[in-house]
């Protein structure tokens, strides 16, 4: 549980109809495989221990006592277990008969969830046995002691972030679902303990209806449906188990297939969403049930994307990345027509960056409706400048159709030098920087001769670690991939590379991705390229990966670390991935100045560093607190 992850659990024992202390045992099982497992809180299937589909047995007292002596038998049972559960019972309250939760935790129970919304239509007929709760709060007599009945959210006094609560079925199927209630009363975590039957096309509705529910609550969401066991008189079930956490499934199990389902779910995270969204409502409608669960780091069963950033699901990445490109388009469309500009002027390099921004140009211009000749290529080759890196921007710029211009400003960098008296051999950082700035104004010079505008090529990534020359690279008067990172770069790139049909196009981005990234401001090494950025900042997918933590879930540095350990465990070691995190929030914190002031571009992910947009910090903000934190995990 530490740093937010509690180990979740949804639970589907083999059970038979009736027979309660059969069933209790086979729950007790699971709870027990749970618990060893590390499992902290674990949901199973609504009526579970007598069985969802006993009909009008559930009126027999026999049946009710059993349950009841089950119920006792699991107390008994899980005293010496770490994990919270919640179980699914018939229960008589006040003479009236209920479709109930009962959470129980080390042989003790912490309270009793009754269902709000009893379905009475098509093959449910509850209302015939079950009443629907009516907030009406109270106690119940179970196992001899009197315990809460009604809803409530249970808070753990360890960590106030890890509060749950208890929905059953149709609650989650109807408009006014007890979650949202809850949710708004603290919980970050919503239990959904159900019998929902199969048909065909249901468990694919069951899955959005889940994910849609944890993310509008800003929630984990664990549900547990029955499954083997049940009657199939009239029904079929399969045993559906879902984990979803803030609109994403993270697990799910086959259909028909009893067992164990895992994840972790991160209620820290969680809690920076609701706070970071501010229509988000709080109230202190429900009320609370404490318990005591210590914190212990459990082992992460969850997985993290080493690419965020990267369009995960491959049946639709193709789709994702037509669509960032036309949003990128749209964007500088938008411009476009605005400023009647009558040439996008863009500085190509021969690199991922600018190759990119070419793209995007091309099909903002295109569905302007106007010839791809009113977009000019300059490449501004000097003393870092290779054969390789020339020639691909040329073949690019020509495959592309559209103009094409080369500008060396070698003589132009070496007469700047006379004037400050910077010698050529000194390959200090204003060796560096002077080619960059030389470069914006060459580009920024054209553009006011021809009436048009210089289209910036710079990504989130470089953004992030202020890798642009201030006045420099840093400046233009639209910057197309502003939020566009790194990693994402190259693969829109390649996906333009194995779509489009010119093959000098295909052929010059399939040479640009397989060319280190640099920005060719030192001397090459004959026709090699000297200077390779992420020898010198890093690793642009660890940079992306914590970038995305920290900015868009607002992970603190030992949690980004953790997390970061396990994604990258055997391509980085513990040294390089301190290394580079470190350097990160040295990076992040100096060059805010950069960032806040930036050129427009369009936002096209959850992540932004614009200062109109996503991202507002002062420029002289003390990283002590964030680089403190990882001191001693040098040791």
């Amino acid at each position: 549980m530490k740093y937010g992850f509690i180990k979740c659990g949804a639970a589907t024992p083999k059970i038979t109809v009736g027979d309660c202390l059969g069933n209790a045992k086979a729950i007790v099982n699971l709870i027990k495989q749970a618990d060893g497992k590390g499992v902290k809180l674990l949901a199973l299937p609504e009526l579970c221990i007598s069985g969802y589909t006993c009909s009008d047995l559930f009126l027999q007292d026999a049946l009710l006592d059993g349950v009841e002596r089950a119920i006792e038998y699991i107390l008994v049972k899980s005293k010496s277990f770490d994990t919270v559960a919640a179980i699914g019972a018939p229960l008589r309250y006040n003479g009236k008969l209920y479709n109930c939760a009962v959470v129980i935790y080390k042989g003790e129970i912490l309270g009793v969830v009754p269902k709000t919304n009893v379905p009475n239509y098509g093959e449910f007929y509850e209302a015939r046995h079950f009443s629907a709760y009516d907030k009406e709060e109270g106690e119940i007599t179970l196992a001899g002691k009197k315990v809460a009945f009604g809803q409530a959210v249970f808070v753990n006094e360890s960590l106030q972030d890890y509060a749950f609560s208890v929905e059953l079925c149709e609650d989650l199927w109807v408009a006014d679902s007890p979650s949202i209630a809850l949710c708004e009363s603290g919980a970050r975590i919503v239990l959904n303990l159900s019998a929902s039957d199969e048909v065909v096309g249901k468990s694919e509705y069951r899955t959005s209806l889940v994910a849609a529910q944890s993310g509008k609550l800003c929630c984990g969401y664990v549900y547990a449906s029955a499954g083997d066991g049940e009657s199939t008189t009239d029904m079929v079930f399969a045993g559906h188990n879902i984990i979803a956490e803030n609109g994403n499934i993270l697990a799910q199990s086959k259909l028909f297939s009893n067992g164990l389902l895992i994840s972790d779910l991160d209620v820290s995270k969680l809690s920076y969403e609701r706070r970071k969204t501010n229509t988000y409502r709080t109230s202190n409608k429900i009320k609370k049930i404490t318990f005591n669960q210590k914190l212990s780091e459990n082992v992460l069963t969850r997985a993290f994307s080493p690419t965020p950033f990267v369009p995960q699901d491959e049946d639709k990445r193709d789709d994702r990345c037509e669509l960032i490109l036309t949003m990128q388009a749209q964007g500088m469309k938008k411009r476009i027509e605005h400023t009647g500009s009558k040439k996008l002027v863009v500085g190509l390099s021969g690199g991922l960056d600018s190759a990119l921004a070419l793209l995007v140009v091309c099909k903002a211009i295109d569905s302007c409706e106007r010839s791809r000749k009113d977009v000019l290529a300059v490449t501004m080759p000097c003393f870092g400048t290779t054969k390789r890196t020339k020639s691909n921007a040329e073949v690019l710029a020509q495959g592309l159709g559209v103009d094409f211009r080369e500008v060396n400003i070698t003589k132009a960098v070496e007469r700047h030098f006379e004037d400050i008296g910077q010698s050529k051999d000194d390959l200090d950082v204003t060796f560096e920087n002077s080619q960059a700035r030389e470069r914006t104004q060459v580009l920024m010079d054209i553009a006011n001769k021809l009436g048009g505008m210089v289209v910036g090529t710079g990504d989130l990534s470089e953004l992030a670690l202020g890798w642009a020359t201030y006045n420099g690279d840093h400046m233009s008067m639209y910057g197309v991939n502003a939020s566009i990172p790194k990693t994402l770069v190259r693969y829109l790139v390649k996906y333009y590379a194995d779509t489009c049909d010119s093959e000098d196009v295909k052929n010059s981005l399939y040479d640009i991705l397989d060319t280190p990234v640099s920005p060719e401001l030192l001397p090459a090494d004959g026709e090699e390229i000297s200077q390779q950025t992420e020898s010198i900042v890093g690793p642009y997918e660890l940079h992306d990966f914590f970038l995305y933590y920290i900015v868009r879930w607002g992970y603190s540095p030992k949690k980004v670390y953790r997390i970061a350990l396990k994604t990258f465990d055997g391509k980085y070691d513990k040294t390089v991935i301190i290394k580079w995190l470190k350097s990160f929030y040295k990076r992040f914190f100096a060059q805010q100045f950069k960032r806040s002031c930036l050129p427009d571009g369009p936002k096209v992910g959850s992540v932004t560093l614009s200062p109109r947009g996503d991202w507002r910090m002062p420029s002289d903000a003390s990283t002590n607190l964030w680089l403190s934190e990882l001191e001693d995990l040098d040791k």
